[in-house]
């Protein structure tokens, strides 16, 4: 992508892909402390303070955004979609930090 072509439709879809994790996040953990009969609570804790449910409860906040990528692609306005996806690269680095180190 050439930032010439670079358009306020992108910044919109980088700004959702971004956010949208942070919201889901709270609703993953909700969704996962009915299915395991946790406590809301202690499941946020346990994402709070250890790392591995950190990757596993971001991760999957961020497939979250598929749902917002395939709504923009059906209507065609494909460059929130692609700011979308790179929204969504925003936290690769944040989890392979996470990972590694």
């Amino acid at each position: 992508m050439n930032l010439k072509n670079w358009t306020s439709d992108h910044t919109k879809g980088v700004l959702l892909g971004m956010v949208f994790p942070l919201i889901c996040i709270p609703l993953v953990i909700l969704i996962l402390s009915v299915v395991q009969d946790y406590g809301f609570g202690e499941l946020w804790n346990r994402f709070l303070h250890f790392y591995q449910v950190r990757i596993q409860v971001l991760t999957m906040a961020i497939i979250g955004n598929l749902g917002i990528f395939y709504l923009f692609l059906n209507k065609e306005r494909y460059n929130i979609a692609m700011g979308i996806i790179l929204g969504s690269l925003v936290y690769a680095p944040y989890i392979i930090y996470i990972k590694f180190f």
